[in-house]
């Protein structure tokens, strides 16, 4: 089993070029890579990757919790996820594994896998035949020497299959590349600057910014644009923003735009994200009004 890059709905010959080089050198450093299996997985014999003919159960998985069941968000240094994963057999839980995978067939074109730790999972029983193990899964951005484990490439953010398997107490195994999808996004950031200050009541402000977010390629975070942001603001003691208007990011993720102070108050610009990118918010520049 090969585990390659691919580049899916990618067009335009300029496109196609700016990402040949990372996915190549990845595609090189991960040709000879496989997937462990689920003995490898569990450290047990191949007699127990696989349920046995004549045993009557296997191992039922009853809830998996990826990342307190929000987006894994990764920006320019490695993220610890903790993943959680209940399941159930008359014999009890021995052992639990869990990873996340990019792409489309788990065999033949796997182009990216994030294992968690390589020890057992840390286990508590509820009762006799249920227990929930709890995993930790390291994601890294950029490629390392062997680029294993690694978001190596921008491409890679979006939608990723969550596998599971569980080990039973009588060496039964369940596993599935399939149990469901988790968003693995990229990091965004938000910055935003209200001036003059103070100002005349009535007159312009002019509230500045910029939107990036993280290339894991490169480890640094840069600008993002044609992305819709909107300008928030609130008064002096409620908690709350309100949209005031919408713009877009222009070149570089830079964010400008005008509105007339009435108020005092804080303001600031919150991005939705998009299905690669996470959203973003700004803690508020406060403008006092005279």
């Amino acid at each position: 089993m090969r585990i390659r890059a691919t580049v899916a709905a990618v067009t335009g010959a300029l496109a196609l070029s700016a990402l040949a080089a990372p996915l190549a050198q990845a595609d090189s450093q991960r040709a000879e890579l496989d997937r462990p299996s689920v003995a490898e997985r569990f450290g047990a014999p191949s007699a127990k990757s696989t349920s046995r003919t004549g045993v009557q159960a296997v191992p039922t998985v009853t809830a998996v919790t990826v990342n307190s069941a929000t987006n894994v968000v990764v920006g320019t240094g490695a993220k610890t996820i903790k993943v959680y994963v209940k399941a159930s057999h008359p014999s009890g839980i021995a052992d639990a594994y869990l990873d996340l995978w990019h792409g489309s067939d788990p065999e033949y074109d796997i182009d990216g896998w994030l294992p968690p730790n390589e020890t057992a999972a840390s286990c508590t029983a509820s009762s006799a035949t249920t227990s929930t193990c709890m995993l930790t899964i390291t994601a890294t951005p950029g490629a390392s020497g062997d680029g294993v484990g690694d978001l190596y490439a921008n491409i890679l953010a979006g939608t990723w299959n969550v596998a599971v398997g569980v080990l039973a107490n009588d060496d039964e195994v369940f596993y599935t590349d399939f149990y469901r999808t988790h968003k693995v996004q990229r990091a965004s950031v938000l910055t935003v600057n209200a001036g003059p200050e103070p100002v005349k009541k009535g007159a312009t402000l002019t509230v500045t910014g910029k939107l990036t977010r993280a290339d894991w390629a490169t480890r640094k975070y840069v600008g993002l644009s044609g992305q819709k942001v909107a300008l928030q603001f609130r008064k002096s003691g409620p908690t709350s923003y309100a949209n005031v208007k919408g713009i877009t990011s222009a070149t570089g993720g830079a964010l400008k735009t005008t509105y007339k102070a009435s108020y005092d108050g804080y303001w600031r610009f919150n991005y939705s994200g998009i299905a690669s990118t996470s959203a973003a918010s700004v803690a508020g520049d406060y403008v006092d009004v005279k």
